[in-house]
């Protein structure tokens, strides 16, 4: 989906936005992004992702925020819609 949106917005600057569908199993299936997330943001020219608070895992988060910095994709936790 990264590479894909990159590609039909060749401007850049678009953000990816991670939430769960609210009947979801969170048990199985829960929104997850780690590094390798940022690093195919970045090659493919979004400016941001947008993760629902609580519900979304961030693999090695210390390495996630630190490699988001340094390459300008900004994160931000958003509560989901009606909370």
């Amino acid at each position: 989906m990264i590479e894909r949106t990159g590609t039909l917005c060749k401007r850049g600057g678009w953000v990816l936005c991670k939430a769960s569908n609210p009947n979801q199993d969170i048990r199985f299936d829960v929104p997850t992004i780690g590094p390798a997330t940022i690093e195919r943001l970045k090659k493919f020219g979004a400016a941001a992702v947008v993760v629902e608070t609580g519900r979304t895992i961030m693999l090695e988060k210390s390495e996630l925020l630190k490699l988001a910095d340094e390459l300008g994709v900004a994160v931000i936790g958003r509560p989901m819609v009606g909370d």
